[in-house]
């Protein structure tokens, strides 16, 4: 397991791309802030897992542990052929006036498999607390496998919390609208998927590396 520690009002951007560690927990102190993004994608030199059996398994733990801690978990997962993905997140609440967002999308074609699990849990004395978690995924293919558990447990009254979870296909309709204007139907649909994914990346402050990112996005959907 890996292990970090936020200080009192520290700020901290990490960028994980198809990293090696599979367990990571972060513990945030007073007026900290923590931004996360775990990228998921095949590339030439790293294919993802080889089958469900064998998933790429993340599991994520941030507790915030001291007053106004903020927190922002961003992840991508593209999956082909038979890869196997596998992103539980577990935030915990501990303090009063902190902040967490939470958006994760899948992509899966062929006849791979996601599975999300998020953990969400506000703590009785955790007053005034704004939580949000969101889960959408992408299928491409009939064949394509997505399992979406979130989990909120509240014991606190005084806070705001939502979390949502969808799972579909591309839409038919944007796809007609490009192709009346000239677009090609794979082109159209390489656009549309590859928005979907770059959306998750757009907070990210390093525009050098968000940049390469979408670059690579470009690639696998094309």
């Amino acid at each position: 397991m890996a292990m970090q520690h936020l200080n009192k009002s520290q700020q901290q951007e990490l960028v994980l791309v198809n990293p090696e560690f599979q367990d990571l927990h972060i513990v945030q102190e007073e007026n900290s802030h923590l931004r996360l993004f775990l990228i998921c994608i095949p590339s030439p030199n790293r294919p993802l897992a080889p089958s469900p059996n064998r998933p790429l398994a993340y599991d994520i733990t941030v507790e915030q542990n001291g007053v106004g801690c903020s927190t922002e978990i961003y992840a991508l997962a593209y999956g082909r052929q038979q890869d196997a993905v596998r992103i539980h997140t577990h935030v915990f609440h501990n303090a009063c006036e902190g902040t967490s967002r939470q958006v994760l999308q899948f992509v899966l074609n062929d006849e791979a498999q996601g599975d999300f699990y998020g953990e969400l849990k506000i703590m009785p004395h955790a007053q005034r607390v704004d939580a949000l978690q969101t889960n959408r995924n992408l299928l491409l293919s009939d064949d394509a496998l997505m399992r979406t558990r979130p989990q909120l447990e509240i014991y606190a009254d005084d806070v705001k919390a939502n979390h949502g979870a969808t799972t579909g296909q591309l839409d038919e309709s944007a796809l007609f609208y490009m192709q009346q204007r000239g677009i090609g139907y794979h082109q159209a649909r390489q656009m549309l998927i590859a928005a979907f994914m770059k959306q998750v990346l757009a907070p990210m402050s390093d525009e050098s590396q968000k940049e390469f990112l979408f670059d690579a996005i470009d690639r696998i959907v094309h």
